[in-house]
């Protein structure tokens, strides 16, 4: 399975906007958390699940995502290529990101928050897989 975007969309009148993703079913998401990067010079990562699925929103500001299908999680190839996505505030865009890669997150703006959602609870299982931001060379 490839990580996908699900659109989202935003409804504005006199009263505000409302952000909104119809097509997003949360029925497998048992833990949420947010992630604020301290500046737009770091970028998060690699760090990812061979079993757990998440999914990310912008819920302020944007972001740069890269996600590597890994081939080897004792010894992953260096060549492996990214997905690369911006997700933005404007909406309520989600990304899917199927059980078996690694992303880094890099914040656009500064103040910018990625909501997370993920598949497991914390301790649930364990399935975190950590390699260092310099491992893969694209």
């Amino acid at each position: 399975m490839k990580p996908q975007i699900i659109e989202g969309n935003i409804h504005s009148d006199q009263r505000g906007d409302l952000r909104y993703n119809n097509a997003f079913d949360a029925t497998e998401v048992k833990r949420i958390y947010i992630i604020e990067n301290k500046d737009t010079s770091l970028i998060r990562g690699w760090q990812g699940h061979k079993i757990e699925q998440r999914w990310f929103s912008a819920l302020a500001g944007n972001f740069e995502i890269k996600l590597i299908k890994i081939d080897d999680w004792q010894n992953p190839s260096q060549e492996l290529k990214p997905y690369v996505f911006l997700l933005d505030s404007n909406n309520l865009k989600v990304l899917h990101i199927p059980a078996g890669y690694v992303s880094s997150i890099k914040a656009l703006d500064d103040n910018s928050k990625l909501l997370v959602m993920a598949d497991y609870k914390i301790g649930e299982i364990q399935d975190e897989y950590r390699y260092d931001i310099n491992h893969f060379k694209n």
